[in-house]
């Protein structure tokens, strides 16, 4: 084909025609027409040419040229020109310039026409990638109709009309099969970009996929008024699905169920008989813990902040039905509510009781020298350690049956000494450990914790920052209850990840291994000038 002999009108049809097919903007294939037409032209006129095609969006006219640099002293005859000869196109020339000199029209060899096209195919597939992600990056979160292409290895690849996705194995729901051409819902979770193409990933086991379906059912989902609040699947199995109301009249829960069900087993049917538990919501973590247990009962709910662990009684008969068939029930609930449930019988939870009130007795007996029936009675009134009787105050020791005044100020004067018996105990074994007192300083740490720091070579500040957080939580692990019930602490004092972190970060400050933020911006420019100028030892 010669560039001259090509129809005007020829290559605007041409990039009209890809650019739909292909669902792309018509300048996208004109520019790589033009790059095309000037890679060929280089087989011409020298591969070291700086060859230009333009390509007018309106009238489809073809010009091409070759740019030249105006130099005082010519090296490459390809891309250089002197000042007399650039000036002989343009009088007004410069050194530095560049001009633009006109090429004559040739014919495209074989080879030349060859290369054009692979040029022109290879960026139109990439303008198509960049179309595709561009496109379903913004829709992730939406569920996508598709018709199943091919199966390969248990991976659905899904015709989206404009794109391709897949299902792996892993985001199929257990024992469901499909076929070429069978229509498929599913949710698209994520769009990367990879070499190949975009990569467009589905899912029909994802809990927002059950979330999505229920949106599509309920019109008051949909609308706003009913709100999907937390999620947790079995895939293939079962489900729960928490939701609240925005206005009082209307039942969340009811509207997801529909007249007769109807609503419900329209999901239900989309997940092949996953069994769907749907539970109100609430703020009170307590009664939405109780409502994510259904279909059991459940007669108390103790939590535990610090650990994020909550425990729930239950009837005898009811173990089973809260803790479910291989634990599904429990894990689901605690997927829900994201807290880590232990689940107790009455019976269990019983004994414990008996078992922990025994044990403060005894320890109450033997650190404040008390009878068994006194120490029963501190145990019963809910003190937990001999620390919480020191600093109680005096007139709730007397308002206990069986003790008067004097009984109650002699017991918390017992255990002060008693407190400070100990104190001195471990800051004697600390100062035989060699750590330091300034340790102290630290917020958190205790004359007991001090002791597991020196058994572990942590004796000053400096020690104290050099460690890791991660160190020092292992310092003091199983230095719980039962390691410190003969002192009377009966809490112990394992220290928490974040409270470790914490106190690295005090000691790397009182240490000047870092400086403390300013506190207020006025007059501060200089400090933070000397602390952008101080490396951090951290």
């Amino acid at each position: 084909m010669a560039v001259v002999s090509a129809n005007r009108l020829e290559l605007l049809q041409i990039a009209e025609a890809v650019a739909r097919e292909k669902v792309i903007d018509r300048s996208i294939v004109i520019d790589a027409m033009e790059e095309a037409i000037a890679k060929a032209a280089r087989s011409r006129y020298g591969a070291e040419t700086d060859v230009h095609a333009e390509i007018d969006p309106k009238t489809g006219a073809l010009r091409l040229s070759r740019h030249l640099v105006v130099v005082d002293e010519v090296e490459n005859d390809a891309r250089e020109v002197t000042l007399d000869q650039a000036r002989r196109y343009n009088p007004g020339a410069l050194v530095g310039d560049v001009i633009s000199d006109t090429l004559p029209p040739f014919d495209f060899g074989r080879v030349a026409a060859q290369s054009a096209k692979q040029v022109i195919v290879q960026k139109v597939r990439d303008a198509e990638r960049d179309r595709q992600f561009d496109e379903y990056k913004d829709r992730i979160g939406e569920i996508v109709n598709g018709l199943v292409k091919r199966v390969e290895y248990g991976n659905v690849i899904v015709d989206l009309g404009r794109g391709e996705g897949i299902v792996r194995r892993d985001e199929m729901i257990p024992r469901e099969t499909f076929r070429p051409g069978d229509r498929i819902r599913s949710y698209l979770f994520d769009v990367r970009r990879e070499v190949r193409g975009p990569q467009i990933f589905l899912s029909r086991s994802h809990p927002q996929f059950m979330a999505k379906l229920f949106g599509q059912e309920v019109p008051e989902i949909y609308d706003g008024i009913v709100e999907v609040k937390a999620v947790a699947r079995d895939p293939g199995s079962r489900a729960k699905i928490a939701v609240i109301s925005r206005d009082g009249s209307i039942d969340p829960v009811g509207a997801c169920v529909g007249m007769r069900g109807s609503r419900v087993q329209a999901v239900v049917g989309e997940l092949q008989g996953e069994k769907i538990d749907i539970i109100p919501w609430s703020e009170d973590q307590a009664t939405f813990i109780v409502n994510a247990l259904q279909p059991a009962e459940v007669v108390k709910v103790v939590l535990d902040e610090e650990a994020d662990r909550i425990e729930v009684v239950v009837p005898d008969d009811q173990l089973s039905l809260a803790i479910g068939r291989r634990g599904q029930n429990v894990r689901l609930a605690s997927q829900l509510t994201g807290w880590d449930i232990d689940i107790l019988t009455e019976a269990e939870e019983s004994e414990r009781r008996q078992k922990e009130f025994a044990e403060r007795t005894a320890i109450f007996m033997e650190a404040l020298d008390v009878d068994e029936t006194v120490g029963q009675l501190l145990a019963a009134e809910g003190f937990r350690n001999v620390e919480e009787i020191a600093y109680v105050e005096p007139g709730e020791l007397a308002n206990i049956q069986g003790l008067d005044e004097e009984s109650g100020t002699e017991i918390q004067a017992r255990a002060q000494d008693h407190l400070a018996r100990v104190e001195s105990e471990f800051d004697a074994k600390r100062q035989e450990l060699g750590v330091q007192d300034e340790l102290r300083e630290i917020d958190g740490i205790t004359t007991p914790m001090l002791v597991a720091l020196g058994e572990n070579d942590v004796k000053t500040i400096e020690d104290l920052a050099g460690c890791a957080t991660d160190d020092l939580v292992g310092y003091t692990e199983g230095r719980g209850p039962e390691a410190t019930r003969h002192a009377g602490y009966l809490d112990g004092f394992e220290v928490s990840r974040a409270e470790a972190e914490a106190m690295v970060m005090a000691a790397r400050l009182h240490a000047g291994w870092i400086e403390a933020p300013a506190e207020t911006a006025e007059g501060d420019g200089e400090a933070e000038a000397e602390a952008s100028d101080t490396p951090a030892s951290a």
